[in-house]
């Protein structure tokens, strides 16, 4: 058979040959700029010209610091394709730890959208950066923008400097695509490098029915920043079947989003729980009217555990939520939770609010605490493990032997390579994967294990709670016992007293938390999770009362 190298050239070469009419639409404050992709792939070409005459060389890095926008886009297919290195810098982050990221990847050229300058300029100086390009998100030519960095070039000037034809090199599959830096919950963020073989498998992933069955027929929102685990793939994937994109830019309320869906007639999106609450949530306070939903058929649900009140909500208005589970390290598509045939009607919505089957190419195993691979009945927990051609296999340290590092994350066995992912779950018989929770968010109270995501979800539940996070605080006699922190929607006032009860009907008695606080707002990550380290420390020293 013919040994072709797997690289992202041939989502460039086949959206371009293929698919030239289908249409990148992106969000502008009044409308949406409209171009399609075999414009879109002309310019690719004069980008990575100029990058090229920019002295952007093979393994370089070349950063973005940008929403989704066709401009992300391009920079997504030129600069692997041309054998550098695309590093999307999370704009959310804070700047030390952007500047700590920034200066450990080694980037070379940045990328900035206007309306984030300002948070760019607060990292100050990163020694490797020699260029800066600003891409004007803000006025409705893209064109006039003022100096907003100083030194700096314009987007469009620095593509119209390149020429109109770029000699693509021959790649090899192996070298590095891109990278991405996990949030740095604990510790520093640690980087993840993807080669274009793992990048373009990926990618054919997200094609399969099974998993986000991406297609021609398709017009894909991705709500899911470009700057987070590459889009989720999403953009990759669409690219690569053809589906049309809609991208929103800065506008990510609930009523732009809405909008976006329904004036490109959107079928598919991925984004993470807090977006669609938002969504779900406005429309229930009339701010947003359903029918602009209409088109749209499912969402890709994933970063954090999907609630099954949102789950119902999207279908009363016949939205099908998939809900995924991923990570950085994953490239992210770990599993998704469609529902077997083989399942029965009374156990397909808790089927559905798993984390679902693992992605074919995929294995995954549970390994207990005493280090023994445990069996698939659904009951025996333990760290959830992945291994597969898209997984990773080290993180980027450039003071590591041959710039492998975190030996600790990564364990062999059975001539396999296995990711120990942080996560406690149980696999049942038909292979669906169920999170208990994060290794660290567990609550281990007088020697039990309790589960805080289990917890979470009952409260969210319950009608007068908007948002709810369980976290350990210390207990002189029981080590550790749960507290609640919950939001409340300020229409049905619950009680303390209410909520515990409430929860006594659904677990054990030992497993109710011994408190709730109400809080206005559960502190999140830059990609949307919950914060759950602020909150350990704000009320580590919380009195709990006594039992």
């Amino acid at each position: 058979m013919q040994d072709v190298p797997l690289t992202l050239q041939m989502v460039r070469e086949r959206v371009g040959a293929l698919y030239a009419g289908k249409t990148v639409a992106t969000r502008q404050a009044d409308d949406a700029d409209r171009q399609s992709y075999g414009e879109v792939v002309a310019r690719v070409e004069r980008l990575a010209s100029a990058l090229a005459a920019a002295g952007v060389r093979p393994g370089d890095r070349v950063a973005t610091f940008a929403w989704n926008s066709q401009r992300h886009l391009e920079l997504y297919l030129a600069v692997p394709c041309m054998g550098a290195v695309l590093h999307t810098l999370n704009i959310r982050l804070h700047p030390d730890q952007i500047r700590w990221i920034a200066n450990h990847a080694e980037d070379t050229i940045v990328f900035v959208d206007a309306s984030v300058a300002p948070a760019w300029e607060k990292i100050g100086e990163v020694g490797s950066v020699r260029q800066v390009v600003v891409m004007d998100d803000v006025s409705p030519s893209g064109r006039t923008w003022g100096p907003v960095i100083a030194g700096a070039v314009d987007y469009e000037d620095f593509l119209g400097a390149g020429e109109a034809a770029y000699a693509w090199p021959r790649l090899d599959e192996r070298q590095a695509a891109a990278m991405c830096y996990t949030s740095g919950t604990t510790g520093d963020p640690k980087g993840v490098v993807y080669s274009h073989r793992s990048a373009t498998l990926h990618t054919l992933g997200t094609l399969f029915t099974d998993t986000l069955g991406l297609s021609e027929r398709d017009v894909v929102l991705p709500v899911v920043p470009m700057f987070h685990a590459n889009a989720w793939g999403v953009a990759y994937g669409a690219a690569m079947t053809g589906a049309s994109l809609a991208l929103p830019a800065r506008f990510m309320d609930p009523a732009s989003v809405a909008a976006l869906v329904a004036e490109e007639r959107v079928t598919m999106s991925a984004g993470v729980p807090t977006v669609w609450f938002g969504v779900l949530q406005a429309i229930r306070d009339g701010q947003v009217d359903p029918e602009s939903l209409e088109s749209l058929e499912r969402l890709v649900v994933g970063g954090s555990a999907v609630p099954e009140a949102l789950m119902r909500g999207f279908d009363e208005l016949g939205v099908r939520i998939v809900q995924a589970w991923g990570m950085t390290e994953t490239s992210p598509l770990g599993s998704l939770a469609n529902v077997k045939t083989t399942v029965a009607p009374e156990d397909e919505l808790r089927t559905r609010l798993s984390q679902g089957l693992v992605a074919p190419t995929l294995s995954v195993r549970i390994v207990s605490e005493t280090e023994q691979v445990a069996p698939w009945d659904g009951e025996t927990m333990g760290e959830l493990q992945i291994s597969g051609p898209w997984i990773a296999d080290a993180y980027y340290d450039p003071a590591a032997e041959d710039g492998r590092g975190g030996a600790e994350r990564f364990a062999d066995d059975d001539g396999r390579r296995w990711l120990r992912t942080g996560d406690v779950a149980v696999i049942d018989g038909q292979g669906y994967i169920s999170l208990v929770d994060r290794t660290k968010d567990l609550v281990k109270s007088g020697g039990e294990w309790i589960s805080t995501l289990e917890l979470e979800n009952l409260l969210v539940a319950h009608p007068s709670v908007v948002e709810a996070a369980v976290i350990a605080v210390p207990h002189p006699k029981w080590a550790e016992r749960p507290l609640a922190c919950v939001v409340l929607t300020g229409e049905e006032a619950a009680t303390e007293a209410e909520l515990l009860a409430y929860l006594g009907e659904h677990v054990a008695r030992w497993q109710v938390p011994d408190a709730v606080v109400f809080v206005a707002e559960v502190p999140k990550t830059s990609v949307g999770k919950f914060d759950k380290k602020v909150l350990r420390n704000q009320y580590r020293e919380y009195a709990l009362p006594d039992a």
